[in-house]
């Protein structure tokens, strides 16, 4: 077990990892750029906010369609073309002349987000080795993160020149990682479409998957994640620190943070845990924080309490998340599965619409304690699930 985080990764992982913080750098930049540029057409916030949940509608309701694509095509293919449509219809969106070309122009970039994110999750764990699976989505992860927190930083600079240049500036980050990815897979067996490879392994259809246990408490489990983590803390936390403590952005961007900095603090060891420890130690554990910050999280007294709440909350979401990309890598063993991808990829997304839409209802209804509390019963469940599953990091166990 100690050999593991020694493996040597492959070429593919490292060209992977690049593509996600170039993805996650230009998105920081433009995601607080797209409801203000919404706003300046004339319409509503709400008009104004369904601009983000169209683009999630789209990769929610496409996914199959990546997964399909990811069969017919290879993730190479995939993965350019899917980002390769995001890039174009971000560039043209900064060139919108009304609100109903920005809604289309970002709903077009939810399809090409559903086939990188799916054709990426797929190559990712059908390289990764079986020994350092957790430290490969570790890795993937911490791109993704390292390109959040930066993001917002360089926003800031690029908004200087409009709302539409940060637009622009993500086109360009989105021309960079598909470049990055299909340059350095070009050779690569691993991504190569049914055609273009000699010898492709074969493939998992989601049937199958079904009948293991453990894909079976991935989904749940995914699910609840999506709903805590995409979408209750980004949508409702900010909504507690207005009330509760009368703060503004600024103030509800600094709870946000300690999110960021305890997955910061722990996703790297998590990683190494999940491949010597296993997936499910790691899973439960996660869950339990999970569980219990988002219970306690209401009651806090005041701003540093919260803070301190969140910075746990990330730490959970750290050792969760390396394990369930890990055990999407041990169901689908090196082969082929875009079905099986897009699914894992739908029940997040599904959960991070559903999240917000159903808590904002229950805080309306019942207040911040029952909608914190039904999300903490989500991940409570979750956590139930992997407690009933055996460890796929050990094929031998009975």
């Amino acid at each position: 077990m100690a050999r593991s985080p020694r493996t040597p990764l492959p070429f593919e992982v490292w060209a992977l990892v690049a593509g996600a913080f170039a993805v996650a750098l230009g998105y920081g930049v433009v995601a607080p750029a797209i409801p203000q540029f919404a706003l300046e057409f004339g319409v509503s916030k709400f008009a104004a906010s369904a601009i983000v949940s169209a683009f999630a509608l789209m990769r929610l309701v496409t996914a199959p369609f990546a997964g399909w694509a990811v069969s017919r095509m290879g993730e190479r293919r995939t993965y350019a073309t899917g980002i390769l449509i995001v890039a174009l219809s971000t560039g043209a969106a900064a060139f919108a002349a009304d609100y109903a070309q920005f809604l289309v122009l970002r709903g077009a970039g939810g399809v090409g987000s559903a086939m990188f994110t799916v054709s990426a999750t797929a190559l990712l764990a059908k390289v990764s080795p079986p020994d350092a699976r957790g430290r490969v989505a570790s890795l993937n992860a911490a791109g993704f993160l390292l390109g959040g927190l930066l993001g917002p930083v360089l926003g800031g600079v690029v908004a200087a020149f409009g709302l539409r240049a940060p637009f622009v500036f993500y086109f360009f980050t989105l021309l960079a990682a598909a470049a990055v990815v299909a340059v350095a897979l070009r050779r690569s067996a691993f991504a190569a479409g049914p055609v273009e490879g000699s010898a492709q392994p074969e493939s998992v259809v989601l049937g199958e998957a079904l009948r293991v246990p453990q894909y079976r408490a991935l989904l749940v489990s995914v699910f609840a994640f999506g709903w805590a983590s995409f979408g209750v803390r980004v949508s409702i936390i900010p909504i507690f620190v207005a009330v509760a403590f009368d703060g503004d952005a600024a103030a509800a961007a600094w709870v946000l943070a300690g999110y960021a900095a305890g997955n910061a603090l722990l996703i790297f060891p998590a990683g190494r845990w999940t491949d010597t420890v296993g997936r499910k130690p790691l899973l439960v554990t996660g869950m339990a924080v999970l569980v219990a910050s988002y219970l306690v999280f209401p009651v806090s007294p005041s701003m540093w309490v919260a803070i301190a709440i969140m910075v746990a909350a990330g730490a959970g979401s750290a050792l969760v998340n390396p394990g369930q990309q890990a055990v999407l890598a041990d169901v689908l063993a090196q082969r082929r599965g875009g079905n099986v991808v897009a699914a894992y990829s739908m029940m997040s997304d599904l959960g991070g619409v559903l999240g917000p839409l159903i808590a904002g209802a229950i805080l309306d209804a019942a207040g911040f304690g029952w909608a914190f509390g039904t999300t903490a019963v989500l991940l409570a469940v979750a956590a139930t699930a992997w407690l009933f599953v055996s460890d796929l990091r050990r094929p031998a166990a009975p």
